[in-house]
């Protein structure tokens, strides 16, 4: 147990996973937490009257193993969970909530915060010591400090079942994941199927000691089974499958989970005060309210749906052509986009995937960083992994000093949930004149090397890899004061700008040339091939706009108003009902198995990768002005966005990079809705 106390005795003060034993965890959270309540007490217990650094500074600095172990652990239950490490999260999340709620409703503690903060006008605070101060306030205020006794009791207990709610519901997620399989053993079934995807399923059925070929729900197995196999109906049981997960009123259900977090939720922001969960996530964001929310998606709706009308009208009018299909399903939008696709810009990603070997696509990225930032990643085999296929890299600067440790972790397995993220085993900061560095990692689900070839990826697993990346670099460049702060500790609208605008690299010939490189020959990718992937970029745009406005329409009418939520399937359908194109299925629900404003961090949010949507294509707009890898401009945003952090109102760090505010035009434009 005594190897996760922090710092780590190990390279860079990297976290020593071989080094630990499942059932080290549960003492090392108790006794992190000890050690943690203790240093609160100092500060409440210190004799000097409170002042900035040691009440607001010394708070922030606090709790570091106990920091360090969360990330650790947390990190491992997403990426390489197991039975063991489901039941300790379930036990400790409980421990946690309730020593996070300890220090938000303490008295004592509060109080030197607020004497700080009631003189805050008079303490000449640096922009970045100001927004600390604001948030550290902010934190007891917005969880219940002013609160009297009785509330402050039912908030704990509300912080404690949603702490247990948000798990269940997303092991329920991986559960049901992990347990659809299609097993086929007639290769006539997989016609049209590429050999790729064949040759994985192959060798998913071997691992399962089966003949044949095996697919299961995870991305790199589904998404190619849905978009290319002939067979319509197995195509449609695939998707049904994908869409009733955790909706079979079994013990996996979450419909109860979805009820009860929406309730709560509403309850919390109640009892602090606030019109809804939205309006009290919504105080902490660039948009601000959920009316301004509202309003910015009904306007790209609007703009949007009859472009997505008219596509879809294309997409249908295709399929009838082809097969004499009379109405388009939701099992037959990948496959006619894909054959739609081919037939206008003779492109599918099967021509593509030889050009984008993972390894040529990650020093790609690499390059992409260090002719923009100046900084280098060099392969190292010295640091402690969970994983084998994991890796472990330093990033240096030309100076030689070092900038971050960055783990990448690509392919899919039992113990991983589906989807990509970024995350940080630690964050960065300035403590005694030394800047401790991040340690930053990437996590995606791509397709794995099979036995005869290498990991080649789709050219939408390319932009997802720059945009985890883009995340990445946010937490690698960070050079802030205060861990809270630093790297992607931002605005949730704000922290899409970074990986968002990475992704425009990829569609440029000059970055593509860095890297689209074919696996066996090394033929850098044809002129021909990068014209037609620009000129694709933005088909059917209008429908992929409407797709990602219904996700966060169907979040606000989860979070912005209270509701008697009697059917979550009528409530889900009323509520996406504006966005809809295909007919419903029955069988199909989105909201239980939707992570993102469940599980994670996303209720009330999900409009933001609208939000930085429109100032990403913005700021791109300026690289393509000046040149995607004009010095100068990389280096104000690098200076006034990437190394920030959230020490400033993200607004005044765009304008300052950008010399004015975002406009949607560029946004508009790059997706040809005008």
């Amino acid at each position: 147990m005594k190897i996760l106390t922090a710092p780590f005795q190990t390279k860079h003060n990297t976290a020593p996973f071989s080094q630990i034993k499942i059932e080290d965890y549960r003492p090392a959270f108790e006794a992190n937490i000890e050690a943690a309540r203790a240093e609160i007490d100092a500060i409440i217990n210190n004799p000097e009257a409170p002042d900035f650094a040691n009440t607001i500074e010394a708070l922030d600095f606090s709790g570091e193993a106990l920091d360090r172990l969360s990330s650790v652990f947390f990190n491992l239950n997403s990426a390489e969970t197991c039975d063991e490490l489901q039941k300790i999260a379930q036990d400790v999340s409980p421990l946690l909530t309730a020593f996070s709620n300890d220090i938000a409703l303490n008295e004592d503690l509060f109080k030197r915060v607020k004497a700080v903060y009631d003189q805050k006008d008079t303490l000449q605070l640096t922009p970045e010591q100001a927004t600390l101060l604001d948030k550290k306030y902010k934190s007891f205020t917005r969880n219940g400090a002013l609160l009297p006794e009785d509330k402050k009791a039912r908030l704990r207990e509300i912080d404690t079942d949603l702490a247990k709610l948000k798990l269940t519901f997303g092991e329920n997620v991986l559960a049901e994941t992990n347990r659809y399989k299609l097993h086929i053993t007639n290769e006539a079934d997989l016609k049209g199927l590429p050999e790729g995807a064949k040759e994985m399923a192959r060798s998913l059925a071997k691992s399962d000691n089966l003949e044949g070929w095996m697919f299961t729900l995870d991305f790199p197995s589904y998404l190619p089974f849905v978009t290319y196999v002939d067979n319509r109906e197995l195509r449609k049981e695939m998707a049904i499958a994908a869409g009733k997960k955790a909706f079979q009123e079994d013990e996996y259900d979450n419909q109860e989970n979805v009820k009860n977090i929406v309730k709560l939720r509403h309850e919390r922001a109640k009892l602090l005060g606030y019109s809804s969960h939205s309006h009290f996530v919504l105080e902490e964001r660039m948009a601000q309210t959920p009316e301004k929310v509202e309003s910015f998606l009904h306007d790209l709706l609007a703009k949007a749906k009859p472009a997505a009308q008219r596509e879809f009208a294309q997409l249908t009018a295709f399929a009838k052509e082809l097969d004499g299909l009379e109405t388009l399903e939701k099992w037959d939008g990948a496959y006619y986009s894909e054959k739609l696709k081919q037939k206008l810009f003779s492109l599918d990603d099967e021509i593509l995937k030889p050009y984008f070997k993972l390894e040529n696509v990650l020093n790609g990225a690499f390059t992409v960083a260090e002719k923009l930032f100046g900084i280098t990643f060099k392969e190292v085999f010295d640091i402690n992994k969970y994983h084998p296929d994991v890796q472990t890299f330093e990033v240096v600067d030309f100076e030689g000093q070092l900038v971050a440790v960055f783990y990448s972790d690509f392919f899919p397995r039992k113990g991983k949930r589906n989807g990509a993220w970024m995350t940080s085993f630690k964050p960065q900061y300035i403590k005694n004149g030394i800047n401790d560095r991040p340690h930053v990692s990437i996590v995606c689900n791509f397709t794995p090397p099979t036995e005869t070839k290498p990991s080649l990826l789709t050219f939408n697993e390319v932009t997802t890899l720059f945009h985890e990346f883009g995340h990445a670099l946010h937490g690698m460049l960070a050079n802030t004061t205060y861990p809270s702060l630093s790297g992607t500790s931002v605005y949730w609208d704000f922290v899409e700008l970074p990986s968002q605008i990475m992704e425009n690299w990829c569609y440029e010939p000059e970055a593509l040339a860095l890297f689209a490189k074919h696996y066996e020959t090394g033929e850098i990718i044809p002129q021909q091939y990068v014209d037609k992937i620009k000129e694709s970029a933005s088909f059917l745009e209008g429908m992929a706009t409407l797709r990602q406005l219904s996700f966060g329409l169907l979040d606000m009418a989860y979070h912005a108003k209270p509701h008697h939520i009697k059917d979550v399937k009528a409530f889900e359908k009323a509520a996406m009902d504006d966005t809809a194109l295909y007919p419903d299925v029955a069988e199909n629900c989105m909201s239980v198995s939707f992570s993102h404003i469940f599980q994670g961090g996303y209720s009330s949010g999900y409009y933001s990768y609208k939000w930085a949507e429109v100032l990403d294509a913005d700021a791109f707009a300026y690289f393509q002005e000046k040149g995607i890898f004009n010095k100068e401009v990389a280096a104000k945003f690098k200076d006034n966005v990437l190394s920030k952090g959230g020490t400033e109102l993200p607004m005044e760090l765009y304008k300052r990079f950008r010399g004015q505010e975002p406009k949607p035009e560029a946004l508009l434009k790059r997706a040809g809705l005008i």
